[in-house]
Parts: structure tokens; C-alpha cells; sequence
């Protein structure tokens, strides 16, 4: 994924208006995006894998810029991949277990290996002691689970002989000098990547039946950096459009000046304060986490978040009108560690009590705000609304002016009734919840209110 200092001008960038000409690539009729997404802003939540030859340093997927390494450097990782315990099988039950409805898996990061057997390259799974196609083995696993599918691939490569090297690449000039770079290019030709890349991508939406997701990673125009130009990304969104008409694709191929040049923006590692908007409009968006600091498998790494955090950011996201796509790194040996197991283990206890109030769930009509330290969500279909109490208060929950809004209420882990009374005669319009002074033993207690 991206650098952590490009992190707050993604966020920012997403989370605010920003006017653009009202340009269209032109792929489809306006209104058909809306049926596209609809399948994935009803499932809210999703599966992130980041798999690559960075599981066998461990030390986080961007090892190969941060340590500086050649490409001679890298080939060890290459020459000892073997994943000998991949079970793509064990991972798609862990997805849906966890009550995720969709998963996006590397196909190719930064550091130029295809898990895929791609004929445009020799830098592959297939070449490797594993001898397999494993992202063939995943799409099969998890549509037998009844998930929808995705492929993230990087933009970059920093293993392509005709890449040429700028601000994020391992060989990035010390001094950053125009002459330093011009001497490292020299001989690269990007116009041969760029058909690489095509090429790629074509096989990737060619050759694994339909495909739910594609999620490019990144841009960054500028000096020293790369765009749309570079990409070819008004080709490349047509290209995609064509072979799975389908498909939604995320924000990251720099067509911000089109109007259907994305079908979701994707705020990094951050939490999102508000709906993001474009042009003044709500957009369709989704957020990318980590249960730690690294996406690769980082041994040693141990910031993880706890499952109340974790479960924070899928509440708070979808109280927001966005979903939330949770990574996991697996291990060189294709597993899922102890420490993934036990997060989507726990996310999974809460949401077989609690999906109600996450699926087919958005943000709550204006007229209902969250008392402190709830989050509230909102199904349109159901009208029903949901109320997470992140913080157990004694006895009662007073909720500011939901009172002659409301016929019932009941906590949703077990449907057992909640008593409430209006403060009308009061002079107030409230509604006061009797809770129990004890917490129910649920990670984050959600309450359903039935409106009239």
C-alpha cells in the first residue's frame, strides 16, 4: 500500500468536496454505476489480502524500498517461496466466518511478482517452488463460499526492467537530482510497461471468470512521480469496463477529472469523519484497514488493534455510508497467523449476533443524532435503526428527540425487550432506555429501535 506520509492527503482528498469538469470516459449510461455497486453497499464488509515475496522477509511489504534492495537482492525471496500450507479453502471459511461478503487479493504488488501465471512474465508463482497459479486456486475457493471476488494489482513494479525509477522506487537517487534520474532511466522505456501492465490486467479479467472488484494501487503525479498518462488509465478503465461490464473499480488510476473515472474513494488507514464527498455529492466509499502498522506479513510488528477497535471501524464506517476492507497478511507458508485468527475470530462472534445492524445498513436519517459514546446505523428497507453503545451507560440511555418516532425496542443479540419512556409531558421530546446496569456480555451491545 502507500506511503504512511501520502496517508492524510489521500484522507483529505477524499473526505472533502472538490470541483472537477463534468468529463465521462464514457464506458456506460449515467445511472448504471448505481446498479453496479449496489451488491457492494449492501455488504459493507470485506476481505483485504496482501500475499506476496514479502511474507518471507517479514519485515513489511514495502521491505524492498525501505531496505533500498536490487532486484539481485530480492531473488533469494523468489527462489525460497513455498507456500506448503496454502489452503485457500480454510481462508474463504475464516472471510465468511469473520462475516465478510467480499475479498480482494494481491495479484501482483509493488515489488513486481505476479501470483498468477501470467505469459507476459517469467517473475511468477508458477517459477517458484510453489508451481502454482495461486490466485486460481483462491477465486475458485472463495466463490464456493458464496463471496464475491476481487484483484487488487499494483501500478508499480519495481521489478520490470522498463519501470522507470522515480520518487518511490528502491533505486530512488539519493539527492532526488534531474540528472541523477535521467542517468538511472536510461534505456527504460515506460510506453513498453504500460502495455505490460494492459496486458496483465487483461489476462487478469480474461482468465478467472467474472470478477466483482479491481482495485489498482496508486498514483502520484508530479515530479518524479506517475499519472494517468503513464498508466494509460482512460484505455485501461474502457479496457476493463469491456471485459467485465460489472465490475466497480476504486479511485487510485488518477481519473479525478472524470466523472465516472472511479466507483469508490478509499481513505487509507484513517477514520473517516464524514461522508466523503465529490463535487458537493455523497460517493460510494470504502476504507482500508490493517489489524496492524504493516500489510505483508510482519513478524515482529505488534501494534495490532483490538477487537473493539476493529469493530469500531466497521460500525463507524457503514454509520457513515462506507464499508470497511480488513487486511490480513498471510505467512510464507500460507497461513493465516494466530494473531489474524483470533481479530476475524472475534469480528465473527459479533457479527453473528449483530450483522442485522451492519448489512443493507447506511447512515442514519438527519433527524436521529447519537447520544455520546453510541454510533448510530440505519437500514432504508427495514426501517429499522440501530443504535451501538460503545460506552455502557448506568442504568439509561436517553435518546434526544426520538421520542413518537419509535413502536419498539429490543437489544438485537438476543431480541430480548428494552422498556422505554417519553419526556413529552416534560417538555422534552427524549426517549429514555432502561437498560441493564450490567453490560451484556457482547463485545459492543447494539439496540434495535423498530419506527413507526
Amino acid at each position: 500500500m502507500i506511503k504512511r506520509y501520502l496517508l492524510l492527503s489521500i484522507a483529505i482528498l477524499c473526505c472533502t468536496s472538490f470541483a472537477f469538469s463534468q468529463k465521462r470516459i464514457g464506458y456506460e449510461k449515467p445511472g448504471d454505476q448505481e446498479k453496479r455497486l449496489a451488491w457492494w453497499t449492501n455488504d459493507r464488509f470485506g476481505m483485504f489480502i496482501h500475499w506476496g515475496l514479502y511474507a518471507l522477509p517479514a519485515r513489511h511489504e514495502w521491505v524492498k524500498k525501505y531496505e533500498k534492495l536490487t532486484n539481485e537482492d530480492y531473488q533469494k525471496y523468489f527462489e525460497q517461496f513455498n507456500p506448503d500450507l496454502y489452503n485457500p479453502k480454510e481462508w474463504a471459511k475464516a472471510a465468511k466466518a469473520a462475516g465478510m461478503k467480499y475479498a480482494v487479493i494481491t495479484t501482483k504488488h509493488h515489488e513486481g511478482f505476479c501470483m498468477f501465471d501470467s505469459k507476459f512474465t517469467d517473475y511468477k508463482a508458477t517459477n517458484t517452488p510453489a508451481k502454482r497459479d495461486l490466485i486460481k486456486e483462491w477465486v475458485e475457493a472463495f466463490r464456493a463460499e458464496g463471496l464475491k471476488v476481487g484483484f487488487y494489482y499494483s501500478l508499480l513494479d519495481w521489478h520490470h526492467p522498463d519501470f522507470t525509477v522515480d520518487k518511490h522506487h528502491p533505486q530512488q537517487p539519493a539527492n532526488n537530482s534531474d540528472t541523477a534520474y535521467a542517468r538511472l532511466n536510461q534505456g527504460k522505456d515506460m510506453s513498453k510497461y504500460r502495455e505490460y501492465l494492459h496486458n496483465q490486467v487483461r489476462e487478469l479479467l480474461t482468465n478467472y471468470g467474472k470478477i466483482d472488484i479491481m482495485w489498482l494501487d496508486f498514483s502520484y503525479p508530479g515530479k518524479n512521480g506517475k499519472g494517468h498518462d503513464d498508466w494509460g488509465s482512460e484505455e485501461l478503465m474502457k479496457m476493463m469496463h469491456k471485459l467485465q461490464p460489472g465490475i466497480i473499480v476504486d479511485n487510485r488510476l488518477d481519473l479525478d477529472d472524470y466523472e465516472d473515472g472511479f466507483d469508490f474513494v478509499t481513505p487509507e488507514q484513517v477514520v473517516v469523519s464524514d461522508w466523503p464527498t465529490v463535487n458537493g455529492k455523497k460517493v460510494a466509499w470504502e476504507t482500508c484497514q490493517t489489524f496492524s502498522g504493516s500489510w505483508g506479513y510482519h513478524r515482529d510488528e505488534d501494534s495490532w488493534k483490538s477487537p473493539n477497535q476493529l469493530l469500531q471501524l466497521l460500525i463507524g464506517s457503514v454509520s457513515k455510508g462506507g464499508n470497511l476492507l480488513l487486511n490480513v497478511g498471510p505467512t510464507a507458508r500460507g497461513l493465516f497467523d494466530y494473531r489474524a485468527k483470533d481479530a476475524l475470530g472475534a469480528m465473527g462472534e459479533w457479527m453473528q449476533l449483530n450483522s442485522r445492524s451492519i448489512y443493507g445498513c447506511t447512515q442514519a436519517p438527519d433527524e436521529f443524532k447519537a447520544p455520546p459514546g453510541t454510533m448510530l446505523t440505519y437500514n432504508p428497507a427495514t426501517r429499522k435503526l440501530y443504535v451501538h453503545v460503545l460506552v455502557w451507560p448506568f442504568g439509561k440511555l436517553v435518546l434526544p428527540g426520538f421520542n413518537q418516532k419509535v413502536k419498539y425496542v429490543q437489544f438485537l443479540h438476543d431480541n430480548s425487550e428494552i422498556k422505554y419512556l417519553g419526556r413529552e409531558n416534560q417538555g422534552s421530546n427524549d426517549l429514555v432506555l432502561t437498560l441493564p446496569v450490567k453490560k451484556p456480555l457482547v463485545e459492543i451491545p447494539v439496540i434495535e429501535l423498530t419506527l413507526r
